[in-house]
């Protein structure tokens, strides 16, 4: 009998299942900033390239997953706190496109600290842009779990004041700033911790849902494709 078995807990809930999770997403990241930031010999790319193709065709063969919603029952502790899902795309300490993010609550704002890596770059030297507003909208979705709101993104708008740089820590730091009917108004600055140089502002507008609209699985969501490892051709 499985250890998930014996607990009667589904198997990615298992502490050490999960910690298994973390461990690889991990690894898959930390590859990823070697792959992009370090030189490699052929050699040792087509060796990365079998290892990753045959745990890939491992893996597929797996039943699907889904994501269960009780993001929003959790309670946000002040001070540093953690994160409940752990596959959140930026977040997620078990997901590989995660962006290592420490998480904070002071009073009624959350800030996320974070120091980007050589995979994130867009510009030499600087961050890609596109990463910057996925860590707003991905911060901005902790404010929402702190008001225990359901909400998707109606908008969000993001102005560069100086360029994001790399390998230096950041804060990434937001707050709802208006409620008016389902539309929640929420702001936010990055701020380069050491130098306290202001470097990209953040205005969001999210529309509150039914908590429903996460539960249901099955409710206009078209079935899993038919996905697995990408055919050679």
């Amino acid at each position: 009998m499985s250890a998930d078995q014996a607990s009667g807990e589904p198997a990615d809930e298992h502490p050490d299942v999960l910690a298994a999770r973390v461990r690889a997403a991990t690894a898959l990241r930390d590859i990823g900033h070697a792959f992009i930031g370090r030189h490699a010999t052929v050699e040792q790319i087509e060796r990365l390239a079998e290892v990753l193709e045959s745990i890939s065709a491992e893996l597929w063969p797996g039943q699907p997953r889904w994501r269960e919603a009780r993001f929003f029952d959790t309670e946000f502790e002040q001070g540093r706190f953690d994160r409940d899902v752990s596959d959140r795309p930026i977040s997620g300490q078990a997901s590989p496109w995660g962006l290592d993010t420490v998480l904070h609550r002071y009073g009624d704002e959350i800030e996320a600290r974070v120091t980007l890596r050589a995979a994130h770059e867009g510009a030499p030297g600087r961050s890609h842009g596109g990463i910057v507003a996925a860590l707003f909208d991905d911060t901005f979705g902790f404010v929402l779990g702190m008001l225990h709101q359901p909400a998707f993104t109606g908008d969000l708008y993001v102005r560069y004041a100086n360029p994001t740089p790399l390998h230096r820590e950041l804060a990434c730091r937001v707050r709802l700033d208006e409620r008016t009917g389902r539309k929640l108004l929420m702001s936010g600055e990055l701020t380069d911790v050491e130098s306290g140089e202001l470097l990209v502002t953040a205005k969001g507008t999210f529309i509150a849902v039914d908590p429903s609209s996460f539960s249901d699985h099955t409710a206009e969501r078209p079935a899993p494709p038919d996905e697995g490892p990408p055919q050679s051709r």
